[in-house]
């Protein structure tokens, strides 16, 4: 079927999602939805930064029942290939609203998982009063006074890192260094796998959502929150400064924070029943 210019495509998946395709101009991002229709809570999963969907199936397979569901392979990740690396992360919060516009899914809760996490902010920078809740997993705040300038030159110059370090240490410390289970390592593997034999789209494609983090950044924008969120961060998150960043951004904000014992960057992946309980625990005080 046809909305406009823009395809639209179903295809069922699991018992209850549908996958659906929005056309850019930069390419097709796919995303997976129900249509349930008996609850006011619309839950937005958005994943990190080379992951796709799968990131959250352990919390779509909770909620589908229970709410309104969403969750994408962001552009250039997974499904969502190919695509022109000439967007922003401005782009992306937009195309994301005209997702969610399509879908009737009013006053949604984003769920966002590091990169994911910057991508709500940006959500509720553009579109501030259309939030109903937001949380944060393993991400941190994308105001600029929370890092550094030589931070900022590095998310510039992510690509050639990626480029010159060799794909067997790449997938080792993506999956070693994101999780601490043996379901978040399995997962995250075959997540990466996507990318097996096509370093440079994964070179290009973390080096791109670095240099869009970094540009949003610098922009220097209140991205502001000011609906209810919660911060969730795994005790053993060694991504980057997370721990660090979370703790300035719960002491900044009074968000109310919970710190995952045992797991890693993904802790919705290693201690799937803990976040599951955390989501439906804030949105019943919704």
């Amino acid at each position: 079927m046809y909305f406009g210019d823009t395809l639209y495509i179903e295809i069922y998946i699991h018992l209850m999602l549908i996958e659906r395709t929005y056309e850019t101009s930069c390419g097709t991002i796919h995303y997976w939805t129900n249509d349930l229709t008996n609850s006011s809570m619309s839950l937005v999963f958005l994943p990190g930064l080379t992951a796709d969907h799968r990131l959250f199936d352990k919390q779509i397979a909770y909620f589908e029942n229970k709410c309104r569901v969403l969750v994408w392979d962001a552009p250039g990740h997974g499904a969502s290939w190919p695509f022109l690396f000439s967007f922003s992360l401005k782009d992306k919060a937009q195309w994301l609203e005209a997702i969610l516009q399509r879908e009737a899914m009013a006053a949604p809760i984003i769920i966002g998982q590091s990169m994911g996490g910057y991508v709500g902010q940006m959500y509720s920078q553009l579109y501030l009063n259309q939030i109903k809740g937001f949380i944060a997993i393993d991400s941190a705040p994308l105001q600029r006074r929370y890092v550094t300038a030589v931070e900022i030159w590095l998310l510039k110059h992510m690509t050639s890192l990626y480029r010159y370090c060799p794909w067997q240490w790449l997938l080792k410390l993506g999956v070693n260094g994101v999780s601490t289970s043996n379901y978040g390592q399995t997962l995250m593997r075959e997540m990466m796998m996507t990318y097996n034999g096509d370093k440079e789209r994964y070179a290009f494609l973390s080096g791109h959502g670095s240099r869009i983090l970094a540009e949003a950044m610098e922009a220097d924008l209140p991205y502001a929150i000011n609906c209810p969120a919660l911060l969730i961060c795994g005790k053993k998150d060694r991504s980057g400064s997370a721990i660090r960043y979370n703790r300035v951004w719960h002491n900044d904000t009074h968000f109310p924070i919970e710190w995952i014992a045992g797991a890693g960057h993904n802790s919705n992946t290693d201690a799937p029943d803990k976040v599951n309980h955390l989501i439906e625990q804030f949105i019943s005080n919704l």
